[in-house]
């Protein structure tokens, strides 16, 4: 099989400071395959930080494709098993109400992501700070600037990762189904809800959920995160 061209992280993707947001990574990856990430329920699976702004080799496999930096496996990629199960929707007024309870305006272990952080300008991060609302889940609304799959990959991160105690347990997304229905379309108000599934020394398992009006599911994912030192991030 022939390589793809190259994928390339823009710094402006970043999760932690020196490496790609997982979510946007992940989807990018995702799109690169022949569904283009759309309709289609995908797992990526991050195997170490992604560089930001180096070019990396994109490998289709019989299984989907992989991608690597100086000869090591960065991710991989693969049709999912089985679709991902959507979290329970939250009505909007409820999401928008939850944001102001966004403990990541309190601390934060990596302020300057792209999905979440509380550091970017509006119109350069997506700004989604989902709050709890109960049950094990959070949530927050969303309008898009950018309309693309890794941007709706990205958008079902964090809101995961904040269903879960990140202040406790600073943790970097692991692994990821998602399946992207439609991609979001700009200038539209979405709601995002996140849900903590379970825990297992290290690992924490969530899900997040994309929805549109009349509680349409624009895309749904599942994850795995691995707690980590965030100042081996910095």
């Amino acid at each position: 099989m022939t390589s793809l061209p190259p994928l390339i992280v823009p710094h402006r993707f970043n999760g932690p400071p020196r490496s790609g947001n997982g979510g946007w990574t992940a989807g990018a990856l995702a799109a690169t395959l022949p569904a283009q990430g759309l309709g289609t329920a995908v797992t990526v699976t991050l195997r170490r930080p992604p560089p930001l702004d180096r070019p990396m080799p994109v490998l289709p496999t019989a299984a989907g494709a992989t991608l690597t930096h100086d000869g090591e496996v960065v991710a991989e990629a693969v049709y999912a098993e089985a679709r991902p199960v959507p979290v329970a929707p939250v009505p909007a007024t409820v999401a928008a109400d939850a944001e102001a309870h966004y403990p990541g305006h309190r601390t934060h272990p990596f302020p300057t992501c792209y999905v979440c952080g509380p550091d970017r300008r509006v119109g350069d991060g997506l700004r989604i700070f989902p709050g709890a609302v109960g049950g094990d889940r959070v949530a927050a609304t969303w309008t898009p600037y950018d309309s693309a799959v890794p941007v709706a990959w990205a958008a079902l991160d964090c809101p995961g990762g904040w269903s879960s105690d990140l202040e406790g347990r600073p943790s970097v997304l692991g692994r990821m189904t998602a399946e992207v229905r439609s991609v979001p379309r700009t200038s539209e108000r979405y709601v995002v809800v996140g849900e903590q599934r379970g825990l297992d020394g290290r690992r924490t398992y969530t899900a997040a959920t994309l929805y549109g009006p009349d509680d349409e599911v624009v895309a749904t994912a599942e994850h795995v995160w691995f707690t980590v030192d965030p100042r081996d991030f910095a």
